[in-house]
């Protein structure tokens, strides 16, 4: 027996094929392409910050009066319950899947929770018990959007199971699978519930068409007839969006929406009056998030200030606000009001992972739960972003934030590597660096984050400014004046000068290697769009129409010809700096054959092309042997090309 469990040791020890003690396995799941093999001393001077965690608030319990979580403590992201403020963080899920979130119903006895398989974002419902998820949907289509009614007896949501393309709604009460019912049969892929009535008998759903258009409805729950609460949008009517909706107490329906405004503000809707904002509402910010309290005393609201987010309690009768809690600068996600009071929410900083949070409405006290750990490096060292804002070549102001090194410890001109973000209906934020802590504070890199035009957080103008194909390179230019601005600076290197992005930032990477090459070392674009046209055509069909919406028609020939003519395949052959391509085998947005042959396209120029496939993960890598090797991967890619 000795024998058998030492040679089943050494067996488990020993290093796969083409491999060898001194060099860091490939997981099973990835294929490295062109990709040297990564020394294990590499991973072994990085580990501390490849053990970074972080913790997502996901509700309150009403039975303990504790919190639900999310976090990882193994290889992929687990609920947890927390009983109290630094209290022990107990897992509950058990998943080989990530469970990226659950939601308690109102009396705390059912837990419901949404999981896809290998990040193909077909998500099913299931309710958990026991360490065991039970299936309530048809464990094929898409489902979304799920949230509970007031008295906890159904659950609302999204599916596509009708044909794969349309979001239709539909009822269930969790007991009973069975009674699982279509309440709507709509088209379009952008339907989803808001908010259940206190009635029982009428819902809030919204109709997302694009980043500048939602339309807000109430549907009776037993015919599901609608009647429309937003204007319809018409001659005389401008296109508005209503980005949440929720019911009071005693019925008012309180909104966020851009409706006569640049931004989204907090107020209240009826089919008589209208929408009309509270005063307490910032005029030139977004009010990103709210919530109500059970018992109708105040509001909670998140507002988005060049992209820090506010807290503000507020009256909901005046609107005016009675309280700020203090906060450092950072961002606060999935606001939600327990029925005893208390406001919890997801708070990151550049100096704090994501965790856990709550505040105290009568005495504005902000209480971290949980403290995420941070591979035993002290995360209050890390140095806060700059707002850097500079003068496009239209003279439209853009702006980003330049995450720096410690200019004591690393003085003079420094390499930058400029990061832009997916979407493009989205926003970089001042937030905590993971990973990327160690290219800032020991190797010396800095990374800029822009928000080029198109950005949300900025006004419903600035994001329509890249819509359709024809305006769509004006973004790229936008990354031209960021260059030229930056590498001016005492501080940044102008000869070394990378780019990154993923999604439409993958899109924005291809596109500024391209475009400015002569003024990069190199690129790393992730999940990224080579072909306008063949992207739209092969993404999932339920976001095919909401992506035209953005990018434009490729079914209408003249749009179909400039969206061909910017697309980075189509220039190709000018993209001649080294390239760093990662991708998801099951992507359901930007589809894994879009790598493929701009791989072989910059490879056929002569230039070094490394691609990083995982046939396990989505959009973007969620499991944390891939996102390990693809860091360590991506940090011996900066080494050979922008570190030289």
């Amino acid at each position: 027996m000795r024998a058998i469990l030492l040679a089943t040791t050494l067996l488990l020890a020993a290093p796969a094929m083409g491999q060898t003690a001194q060099t860091v396995p490939v997981p099973g799941a990835i294929t490295a392409d062109g990709v040297p093999p990564i020394p294990a001393s590499l991973a072994d001077t990085v580990r501390p910050y490849l053990e970074n965690r972080t913790a997502s608030f996901q509700g309150w319990d009403a039975r303990s009066h504790g919190m639900l979580i999310d976090t990882r403590f193994g290889n992929a992201s687990q609920l947890h319950t927390v009983a109290s403020p630094g209290a022990q963080r107990v897992q509950i899920s058990f998943e080989a899947e990530p469970v990226p979130g659950g939601q308690l119903s109102p009396d705390g006895k059912t837990l419901l929770v949404g999981k896809d398989i290998g990040g193909n974002e077909f998500f099913q419902f299931y309710t958990l018990a026991d360490g065991r998820l039970h299936l309530l949907t048809d464990g094929k289509s898409r489902n979304t959007g799920q949230i509970w009614s007031r008295d906890g007896r159904l659950v609302g949501y999204s599916s596509n199971r009708r044909n794969g393309t349309d979001s239709d709604l539909y009822l269930i009460d969790p007991a009973n699978p069975s009674s699982d019912r279509l309440l709507a049969q709509l088209e379009g892929g952008g339907w989803a519930f808001a908010d259940f009535a206190p009635s029982g008998k009428t819902a809030l759903v919204i109709h997302y068409v694009s980043v500048e258009q939602s339309e807000l409805f109430e549907i009776d729950l037993a015919t599901g007839a609608r009647s429309r609460l937003s204007p319809a949008p018409g001659k005389n009517v401008a296109k508005a969006a209503f980005a949440d909706a929720r019911y009071a107490p005693d019925g008012t329906i309180y909104v966020t929406s851009d409706l006569g405004s640049d931004f989204q503000r907090l107020g209240t809707i009826d089919a008589r009056n209208g929408f009309r904002p509270l005063p307490a509402a910032p005029a030139d910010w977004d009010v990103e998030a709210f919530d109500i309290a059970d018992d109708g005393s105040f509001l909670a609201a998140v507002s988005n200030e060049a992209g820090v987010s506010r807290l503000r309690l507020l009256d909901p009768k005046t609107g005016k606000v009675t309280g700020e809690p203090s906060l450092p600068a950072g961002t606060i996600n999935g606001l939600e009001i327990a029925p005893w009071g208390a406001i919890g929410f997801t708070f990151a900083s550049a100096a704090s992972p994501a965790d856990a949070w709550s505040v105290d409405p009568k005495t504005l006290a902000a209480t971290r739960w949980t403290m995420s750990e941070t591979g035993g490096l002290d995360a209050a060292a890390n140095r806060e972003p700059q707002l850097v804002t500079v003068k496009s070549f239209d003279g439209l102001g853009v702006s980003g934030f330049l995450y720096a090194p410690d200019p004591a410890k690393f003085p003079g001109k420094r390499p930058l590597i400029i990061n832009i973000h997916g979407g493009p209906e989205g926003q970089s934020r001042p937030g905590f660096q993971g990973r990327n802590n160690y290219l800032i504070n020991d190797l010396g890199l800095a990374i800029f984050y822009p928000n080029v035009r198109g950005s949300t957080g900025y006004g419903k103008r600035f994001v329509g400014l890249d819509n359709g194909p024809f305006r769509r390179e004006d973004t790229v230019k936008d990354i031209g004046a960021f260059l030229d601005a930056l590498a001016a600076r005492p501080d940044i290197d102008p000869s070394h000068i990378a780019v990154a992005g993923g999604s439409y930032g993958g899109y924005m990477c291809y596109a500024s290697a391209i475009a400015f090459g002569a003024r990069l070392t190199s690129a790393q674009c992730t999940v990224a769009i080579a072909n306008f046209v063949t992207f739209l055509e092969n993404t999932q069909d339920y976001r095919r129409d909401l992506r035209r919406a953005e990018y434009g028609d490729e079914r209408v020939p003249a749009q179909r010809a400039q969206l061909l003519k910017i697309s980075p395949i189509t220039r190709a052959g000018e993209l001649r700096i080294p390239l760093l391509v990662v991708t998801g085998g099951n992507d359901p947005r930007v589809p894994p054959s879009e790598a493929g042959p701009m791989i072989a396209a910059v490879r056929a120029n002569g230039t070094t092309a490394w691609h990083i496939l995982a046939a396990n993960e989505g959009h973007g890598y969620r499991k944390k042997e891939n996102q390990d090797y693809q860091f360590l991967a991506t940090l011996g890619f900066w080494q050979q090309t922008l570190l030289k």
